[in-house]
């Protein structure tokens, strides 16, 4: 996964969920779907697909569930330090991007283009 690429719809809702605590599966697709009003559409086997690439790109971390946690929810999944170094980036692009689309579309309305 490049991280100094753009990150798409899907692994972006995943990171934002994490950004409120560890979750288990189910939680982070119910996020993602209330998140987004529905309009992302992550099914189970997409969700750990994304998962196991943020996993490996060290942006997530798992954690198995214990004698704490409710063991048919099986793991939690937790942003790691760099996830959120990840997301504040993202956050930081897509700041820039509205404040470009803001101006130019004070342009359009002036009818400077």
């Amino acid at each position: 996964m490049d991280m100094s690429a753009p990150l798409s719809t899907a692994p972006l809702h995943i990171l934002l969920a994490l950004s409120e605590g560890p979750v288990h599966g189910y939680g982070i697709l119910q996020s993602v779907r209330e998140r987004s009003g529905g309009a992302v559409k992550l099914g189970t086997g997409s969700l750990y697909r994304h998962l196991s690439k943020l996993i490996a790109a060290g942006l997530v971390t798992e954690a198995k569930a214990g004698a704490s946690t409710d063991s048919r929810r099986g793991s939690l999944y937790r942003l790691t330090a760099r996830g959120g170094q990840v997301l504040a980036a993202e956050r930081d692009r897509i700041a820039a991007l509205l404040a470009s689309l803001n101006a130019a579309a004070r342009r359009v309305r002036r009818g400077s283009v």
